[in-house]
């Protein structure tokens, strides 16, 4: 197949450092192999046209999958469904609710998600397990000092951070201590972080780490938290699988079609008290540790790289054969 203009349209940038733009930059390395890919903030009918657009987010890159239907309804679409758009927006907008119809594919990223979609929408959608590459696991030293747990994330509310804060003062284990990585978004975050620092030293705000050096600490962790209201497809339940840590999260819908029905280490959303038992079982309990590290190892080759990649170039190539456009 000849190269292809391809153009990724993500509402995050790379000074976001969030999911959104891990994906973006992800999926633009996977790509570009094969086609020259772009990544921008939007398009306009006044930009170059691409071959195919494809669109993170469907509130929020709705706009540019909009404009690029208009004006060029024989190219080829994909919008990518990430999180708060389909556990909210596709419900209350209806500039999401045009994108979900507009779009000739569209992908979820954990198989719960299609469970959200009419039945109409479900034929022309795809699940696309995001990845990251394995890390060599740390081993787990008896001795060490510490034992920390971290959560990944900006602050904000659809992470719900203070359930992992209220947590830190119910925690009672003398080694462990609660990490908490991400940048505050408004001031209201950055006080409650470090109030909580102040009254409860077991619990550390770090604020803001480049991508390289915060896999480098949650892969030295016992266990990492997603406490989220709402998650299209976690990348930080991705990458602590891929470096062997357990991930304790809380029971949404998300989470759950990331880890699994089964899965021994979820706690009901909001509820400090289970999550902070569940830090406790994690650091005294050898076989409740031993069980979530089997269960997430069991998850690990759908998070695999090669995975991804190759479900992305299947799409993509599909859709750029003329007999197979939808839109």
């Amino acid at each position: 197949m000849d190269r292809k203009h391809l153009l990724i349209v993500s509402p995050a940038a790379a000074r976001d450092n969030n999911g959104n733009w891990q994906t973006a930059s992800r999926w633009a390395r996977f790509l570009r192999g094969r086609h020259r890919v772009e990544i921008s903030h939007g398009w306009t009918a006044a930009d170059p046209v691409p071959d195919l657009l494809i669109a993170l987010h469907a509130r929020r890159s709705a706009d540019a999958l909009a404009a690029f239907h208009a004006a060029h309804p024989d190219r080829p679409t994909v919008l990518v469904l990430t999180g708060t758009d389909l556990y909210r927006d596709i419900e209350t907008s209806a500039n999401a609710g045009a994108s979900l119809e507009s779009a000739s594919a569209l992908v979820v990223l954990q198989e719960a998600g299609l469970a959200r979609l009419a039945p109409h929408l479900q034929s022309k959608t795809h699940v696309i397990y995001q990845s990251s590459p394995a890390l060599r696991p740390v081993p787990l030293l008896p001795a060490s000092r510490y034992i920390d747990v971290c959560m990944i994330g900006h602050l904000r509310a659809e992470k719900d951070p203070l359930t992992f804060m209220r947590a830190a003062a119910l925690v009672t284990h003398p080694r462990v201590r609660l990490l908490h990585i991400g940048a505050a978004l408004d001031p209201a975050w950055l006080e409650a972080a470090r109030s909580t620092e102040a009254a409860n030293p077991r619990y550390r705000w770090l604020g803001p780490m480049p991508h390289a050096q915060t896999r480098q600490r949650l892969k030295r962790c016992r266990a990492m938290v997603i406490a989220s209201t709402m998650e299209g497809g976690a990348n930080v339940i991705i990458e602590a699988v891929t470096s062997s840590v357990p991930v304790l999260a809380s029971s949404i819908e998300g989470n759950i079609g990331m880890l699994g029905k089964d899965y021994a280490g979820y706690f009901p959303l909001g509820d400090a008290a289970a999550l902070a038992q569940l830090i406790e079982r994690c650091a005294h309990d050898q076989a409740f540790d031993s069980q979530l590290r089997r269960q997430c190892a069991e998850r690990a080759p759908r998070f695999a790289p090669a995975a991804e990649q190759a479900a992305l170039a299947d799409l993509v190539d599909n859709l750029l054969r003329p007999a197979t456009r939808t839109a």
